[in-house]
C-alpha cells in the first residue's frame, strides 16, 4: 500500500471498545496488505513474529465475533437489500469438517450467502452465512432452511425494502416465508428442466412465452397455484433466452430493481480476485466465518475510500456531467472502467498528502454515518 489508512480509526466506530478496535485494526490491516484470508499470510504481515502474530489472530477470534455486528454495515438509505450466494472452492480440504461438494457434485467447497446493499456500482455487505452439503447432511437440515435463516436476521432491518434475489431462490417455500413474513421480494425464474408453473385469477394457466426484444406483463398471477404475484419478462435483443421476474411490487419497478442486482456479482469479483476470499485454510466453520466477516468490514473500508479515490482521480460522475471537454469526457471512460478498491490496490497513482488525508477523512465520516445513523434501527 502506497498510501497510509488509519484503520484504526474506522474500526473505533465499529466496536464498542478501544482494545478490540486496535487489535481488530492490526488484522484488517495485514488483510489488507496480504489480500488472503490465510492466517499463516496474515500474521506474516503484522508487528513482530510470525508466531506471535498467528496466536494474536487467534485469541482475537476467540474473544470477538464480527459476525454478529456485520448488520451495522446496513445502510439506512439504502432502496433494497441483494441475497446471493457464492461457491468457495476448497479441492485439497479432504478433513475439513465443513467443505462438501458443490453444485457440479464434484468440486469441493461450501457457498458463503451475503446479504448486502447497494453502494456505487458494489455493494456493502451487512450479513453472512455458510453451508455446505456436508453441514447440511450433518444439520439435517437444506438449502432452504439455511436461506430462510439468513433472510430472518436481516427481516426488522428490512421495513418496506424488497429483497432482490436470483434464480436459485425461486422455489415456493422461500415465497411462502417471505409473504408470511410480510417482506417484499423480487425473484428471478428459475427456467430451468423444470420451470415454475402460473395460473391467472379465472384458472387459466398463464404461458411464459415472448419473442425477442419483447417485454410482456402478467399482473396478478397465482405461482403453483399458492403466492399471488406479478410477473415481468424480457427478451433482450442479442440474449439467447429471456429473463423472467416475479415480485409483490408492481412489475415495472420490480424489474429495474432486478437489473440493479448485478452489484453484489461484480462485489463478489472484487473479494475473490482482489482480497483473496477464496485464500481460507480455517479448519473450524465459526473460525472461517469470523474471517470472512473480517473481510467483509475491511472491503466495507477499503470501498469508501477507494470511491472517493476514484472520484479525486477520474472525476466524480456530477463533475463530468457539467464539463464535457475532450479531457474529461476521457476521464470519465476511466472513472466507468475501474473500480474505487482497483484503482486503490492495483493502481499506481500519487495524491499531495492533504488531499489522501482529505478523502480518508471523507470515507470516514461516510462510514460513521452507516454504522452510527441518526435514524433508529430496529433490532
Amino acid at each position: 500500500m502506497d498510501k497510509y489508512i488509519p484503520m484504526r480509526s474506522f474500526m473505533e466506530e465499529f466496536f464498542d471498545d478501544e482494545i478490540t478496535a486496535t487489535k481488530a485494526a492490526e488484522i484488517g490491516q495485514a488483510m489488507l496488505v496480504a489480500r488472503s484470508l490465510r492466517l499463516t499470510e496474515i500474521a506474516g504481515k503484522m508487528r513482530g513474529g510470525s508466531a506471535a502474530s498467528y496466536k494474536r489472530i487467534q485469541r482475537f477470534l476467540q474473544k470477538v465475533d464480527p459476525r454478529a455486528m456485520l448488520w451495522r454495515l446496513f445502510c439506512e438509505q439504502a432502496e433494497y437489500v441483494i441475497g446471493a450466494p457464492t461457491e468457495i472452492e476448497r479441492p485439497q480440504a479432504w478433513k475439513t469438517e465443513y467443505v462438501g461438494t458443490l453444485k457440479d457434485g464434484k468440486t469441493r467447497g461450501f457457498w458463503v450467502l451475503l446479504l448486502a446493499t447497494p453502494y456505487r456500482g458494489r455493494a456493502l455487505p451487512c450479513g453472512l452465512l455458510t453451508y455446505s452439503s456436508k453441514t447440511i447432511a450433518a444439520d439435517r437440515s437444506s438449502r432452504n432452511v439455511n436461506h430462510v435463516r439468513a433472510f430472518a436476521g436481516l427481516k426488522d432491518l428490512l421495513g418496506e425494502r424488497p429483497l432482490v434475489l436470483d434464480r436459485e431462490f425461486s422455489y415456493l417455500e422461500l415465497l411462502l416465508n417471505l409473504v408470511e413474513e410480510g417482506v417484499n421480494f423480487v425473484i428471478r425464474l428459475n427456467l430451468g428442466h423444470h420451470p415454475p408453473r402460473f395460473w391467472d385469477a379465472e384458472g387459466r394457466e398463464v404461458v411464459l412465452s415472448l419473442a425477442p426484444g419483447e417485454k410482456v406483463i402478467h399482473p396478478s398471477v397465482w405461482y403453483k397455484g399458492k403466492v399471488c404475484v406479478n410477473l415481468i419478462g424480457v427478451w433482450k435483443k442479442g440474449l439467447a433466452e429471456p429473463l423472467w421476474v416475479m415480485s409483490n411490487l408492481e412489475p415495472e419497478r420490480a424489474w429495474q430493481v432486478y437489473l440493479w442486482r448485478m452489484k453484489i456479482e461484480e462485489t463478489f469479483r472484487d473479494l475473490k480476485g482482489l482480497l483473496g476470499m477464496t485464500r481460507l485454510m480455517n479448519k473450524r466453520q465459526e473460525n472461517m466465518e469470523k474471517m470472512v466477516a473480517m473481510l467483509l468490514l475491511v472491503y466495507a473500508i477499503a470501498l469508501l475510500i477507494g470511491e472517493g479515490l476514484r472520484d479525486r482521480l477520474y472525476g466524480s460522475p456530477n463533475q463530468l456531467q457539467e464539463n464535457v471537454d475532450v479531457v474529461l469526457h476521457k476521464t470519465g471512460k476511466k472513472w466507468r472502467r475501474y473500480s474505487g478498491l482497483f484503482i486503490l490496490l492495483k493502481q499506481k497513482w500519487w495524491l499531495p498528502p492533504r488531499e489522501w488525508q482529505s478523502i480518508v477523512k471523507e470515507a470516514l465520516a461516510s462510514f460513521v454515518a452507516i454504522v452510527r445513523p441518526t435514524v433508529l434501527t430496529h433490532v
